[in-house]
């Protein structure tokens, strides 16, 4: 070989390493991003390749808050890793009741019915894809006690007789109770209807006890012929014996008491009527 020809060869041969330098190199970083990656699910980390979008975590740690009557309140907790979702879908019954903001850790519902139970759970989103959803949690709103029922509407009332008095009978009364109450209970108008009598009263309220009094014409004495009026002095006082959630209220289902009628001694030249007592038991529900 002339010099030519071995100049050209140590040419060469001075140009070979640059050229596996690269390739090295890229081994290099596939072997130090395979290291990472171990070592990241070693540590209990949430690992993704830089190339692909981050996974869109399942929300978790779902806990119950401070509930009502009316509203419950509930929280979670941020992905461990990774950007933040776009937004979370707050799913309820298994549909989507409404979303809050990616930014957000807790939600509260308002005007829920009392003593009721509802189910949840939190979907995360980010740029149009949906997380897993997190477990479900259950809530329930807090149950007023009975002295805070409501007591309106129409009513059919019992009434047994537990006392001797002129014309008293067993029986079922018509009530109405007005007007709803605004908040909580209230003081209420009483109506009472049962064919041949009628009257009205205002029923006090305390607690869970109502009572009223009030004159009323409940029959008349003497012969049907020659009768004279027998006003009688008519006292009610009941107890809500049991309640529910109605729409957003806490209703009264159930209530007893007592009714007392007292008449007078009344009389005309023919005959007279001696004064007397009537005592009944009462028990109603809703009509």
């Amino acid at each position: 070989m002339t010099d030519a020809e071995g100049t050209t060869q140590d040419a060469s041969a001075a140009h070979a390493p640059a050229a596996l330098a690269p390739r090295r190199q890229r081994r290099w970083a596939v072997f130090l991003l395979a290291a990472v990656v171990v070592l990241g699910l070693a540590a209990g980390l949430v690992v993704w390749a830089p190339w692909t979008p981050p996974p869109v975590l399942r929300p978790s740690g779902l806990v119950a808050g401070p509930s009502t009557a009316n509203s419950i309140s509930f929280h979670w907790s941020r992905p461990p890793a990774g950007p933040l979702p776009d937004k979370y879908l707050i799913l309820g019954s298994g549909t989507v009741a409404t979303s809050v903001a990616g930014t957000a850790t807790s939600y509260r519902q308002a005007s829920l019915t009392p003593a009721s139970t509802h189910q949840y759970r939190v979907v995360a989103v980010r740029g149009g894809k949906r997380s897993p959803g997190s477990a479900v949690l259950t809530v329930r709103t807090l149950t007023p006690p009975i002295s805070q029922a409501r007591l309106q509407g129409s009513w059919q009332v019992y009434a047994k007789n537990i006392g001797h008095a002129r014309g008293g009978r067993n029986g079922y009364m018509r009530w109405q109770l007005s007007p709803p109450c605004a908040v909580s209970a209230c003081d209420v108008m009483l109506r009472v209807k049962d064919g041949s009598f009628s009257f009205k009263m205002k029923l006090a309220r305390a607690g869970a006890v109502y009572e009223g009094q009030t004159r009323a014409s409940l029959g008349r004495c003497g012969p049907r012929a020659s009768s004279i009026p027998d006003p009688a002095t008519v006292k009610i006082r009941i107890r809500v014996t049991k309640a529910a959630g109605e729409n957003q209220a806490w209703a009264a289902t159930s209530l007893a008491g007592t009714m007392v009628q007292t008449s007078q001694y009344v009389s005309s030249a023919a005959f007279y009527c001696a004064a007397s007592t009537f005592k009944a038991s009462l028990a109603g529900n809703p009509a």
